[in-house]
């Protein structure tokens, strides 16, 4: 990827895919399709599509089901073996393999880390992509840049390799949600309208208002996972 003045910038990923999907009848939401593709492989296209790399995707519930449609992708996944804890453990868990994983000097030179969540059927290249450049365009001092649309946070969200380590240096309980908290000046938001960043599916009212907002379908694959 490159920056200002013709920089080459280093923009790794976590992506966040753990969750036991308990409000969609306990199926791992990221493995609805949308067009005949995984909303987790659509993630994954769009994150390389803008050109970042490396990327760890962290699991938890339904991890066997999940990593099995994950064998074709370069990419590192790490097990949350307590994802219920929340997603800020399985946060800390992907920002330290991130960390872990490339070795020195390289772990020093990712320019930013993009935290992105694997069920936002929408989201693609261009808007990871317009979501990096402005973080390169920030104000100074900021630290944080995540997506704003209609006055409501969306995601993903992208932050420093220093916010990075100061995250893993917190409490177990420290993500990058309580960072911002602490340094709301250090946060400035990405303001506009693309809904792509703020739709994700949660419950079947999501799936029922995406498909009747976009007139796009969202299908369970042919064989279940259970």
């Amino acid at each position: 990827m490159t920056g200002p003045m013709g920089s080459t910038l280093r923009v790794g990923a976590v992506l966040l895919a753990a969750g036991a999907g308990s409000r969609l009848g306990h199926r791992p939401k990221c493995l609805l399709e949308l067009d005949g593709v995984t909303l987790i492989r659509r993630q994954l296209s769009a994150l390389a599509g803008a050109g970042v790399d490396p990327v760890v995707v962290v699991l938890g519930h339904h991890a066997d089901v999940i990593e099995a449609a994950l064998q074709s992708w370069p990419v590192s996944v790490v097990h949350n073996p307590r994802p219920d804890e929340g997603q800020v453990s399985s946060q800390r868990i992907g920002l330290a393999a991130l960390s872990q994983g490339l070795t020195e000097p390289l772990s020093g030179s990712l320019d930013a880390i993009l935290v992105a969540l694997a069920d936002q059927p929408l989201l693609n290249a261009q808007d990871i992509a317009a979501l990096i450049a402005a973080y390169w365009q920030r104000p100074a001092g900021t630290q944080v840049m995540h997506p704003r649309v209609q006055g409501q946070r969306g995601n993903p969200v992208v932050f420093s390799a220093a916010v990075r380590d100061q995250i893993l240096a917190g409490a177990a309980d420290f993500g990058c949600r309580q960072w911002q908290q602490a340094h709301p000046a250090a946060v400035a938001p990405l303001d506009t309208d693309n809904r792509h960043y703020k739709i994700d599916i949660d419950t079947p009212e999501d799936i029922e208002r995406f498909e009747r907002d976009t007139r796009q379908r969202l299908r369970w694959p042919a064989s279940p996972p259970v």
